[in-house]
């Protein structure tokens, strides 16, 4: 079967703002958690989010783009267009070309998303309910369903292989990645733009979380977000987004790419449990690691280092941590969740997690789980990284998202 590498990287997150700004905080355990600003959240109860700053639409991705798409497309844009050019394949500026892969029939893009353009949503309805129905904007439809998140990627750079959008709640970004490392291992792609993006945090994106209770109620935002701790008490939203440039081994070295990081193995099931909760005993969950390393044909113990889903919800991190010690025995592989710096950012978690993981890889370090005081009966079965353990040189990396609905994802890259 065709190899697959990792030959660019694009983030837009909580923490930062690009890739390289994005890893150097994560390395360096900086949160990008901070008090809502985007509007007044007093109502809602909750005080603060993954925010998303200084981002500029009309100098990211155009004015055109930031007049007529949602921010969760803008974000997938301009991960995009980061991963595109550290890949190398973006066209010369006076090239007229959209990209400088050779073939578009075979370059796709696969992304994730979790719930679409929530902040459109949220307007055009406020709009219809205060001015009537025929002041809903022509532009609603195509600015809200989430399949334009891939979609309008596709578009700005003629990429006309797959173009799909996966939705699986929080592993939606992962679920994209291993679907596009699966295409190209079969021969069907020679590249793939994969990942994800999300834009939820607006009023109806924390309110509708903080009705489920899912929300933490923390207004100091170094408490609020705290993964596998025994005082967690839910997650904090996040948003940006984050994007892969898969390629065939064979296109990526004909180029002379700078390979990143090689993608190995994919596993993906279903819990068949609860709308919301996951399987109290992780079965799912242990069947997606297990798919995933029996697919990289490695043994679990080749495992160097998990970026774990690490919600900071009391359901998911003690299942977690129980799955993990059944694969893995217990407090053996180092895991951390990096939730703890950027908050949970739904469908693109599996995304930004990813760069985490190859960015692990590539620099020969360990994310630290921020966040992290005192572990429980079932947190204190993992090996949580902290900053004495946090220098170690990866060789296997798994990231791994679960999601409402009972899916379950997993995906391993590897040093090239």
């Amino acid at each position: 079967m065709t190899r697959v590498v990792v030959t660019g990287m694009g983030a837009i997150a909580p923490n930062g703002n690009d890739t390289k700004a994005f890893l150097d905080a994560i390395f360096a355990g900086q949160s990008g958690i901070k008090p809502i600003t985007k509007f007044d959240p007093t109502e809602t109860g909750i005080a603060v989010a993954g925010q998303v700053d200084g981002f500029d639409a009309t100098t990211r991705v155009g004015k055109r783009a930031a007049r007529k798409l949602d921010l969760f497309s803008q974000y997938a844009i301009d991960a995009s267009t980061q991963a595109m050019e550290q890949a190398g394949l973006l066209p010369d500026e006076d090239s007229e070309e959209q990209s400088k892969v050779e073939n578009p029939n075979r370059f796709g893009v696969i992304l994730g998303n979790g719930i679409g353009g929530l902040t459109t949503m949220q307007e055009q309805i406020i709009k219809m309910h205060d001015k009537g129905p025929q002041r809903v904007s022509p532009l609603f439809v195509p600015e809200a369903i989430p399949n334009m998140v891939s979609g309008n990627v596709s578009l700005r750079f003629g990429a006309k292989g797959s173009n799909m959008t996966i939705v699986t709640a929080c592993a939606s970004a992962t679920n994209a990645i291993g679907e596009a490392f699966w295409r190209i291992q079969s021969g069907k792609e020679d590249v793939v733009l994969t990942g994800g993006a999300e834009a939820a945090v607006n009023e109806i994106g924390i309110a509708g979380f903080a009705a489920l209770t899912a929300l933490s109620t923390e207004k100091d935002p170094k408490e609020a977000s705290k993964p596998f701790d025994k005082n967690r008490h839910g997650f904090v939203l996040g948003e940006g987004s984050g994007v892969l440039v898969l390629e065939s081994l064979e296109h990526a070295e004909a180029r002379g790419a700078k390979i990143l990081a090689e993608v190995v193995g994919y596993g993906t099931t279903a819990d068949a449990y609860h709308m919301t909760s996951p399987a109290p005993d992780g079965e799912g969950v242990i069947r997606a690691f297990k798919e995933a390393i029996e697919d990289a044909n490695i043994k679990p113990e080749d495992i160097s280092y998990i970026n774990a889903h690490g919600t900071a919800t009391g359901a998911n991190d003690s299942g977690e941590a129980e799955a993990i010690a059944a694969v893995f025995g217990e407090n053996s592989v180092p895991v951390s969740s990096t939730k703890g710096m950027t908050g949970h950012l739904l469908g693109a978690a599996g995304a930004v997690e990813a760069v985490v993981s190859v960015g692990a890889i590539d620099r020969g370090i360990l994310p630290e789980n921020v966040g992290f005081d005192e572990a429980d009966e079932h947190t204190k079965k993992v090996n949580l990284v902290n900053k004495t353990n946090q220098d170690q040189a990866p060789k296997y990396v798994m990231s791994a998202n679960y999601g409402f609905g009972g899916h379950n994802a997993a995906i391993i890259f590897k040093k090239f």
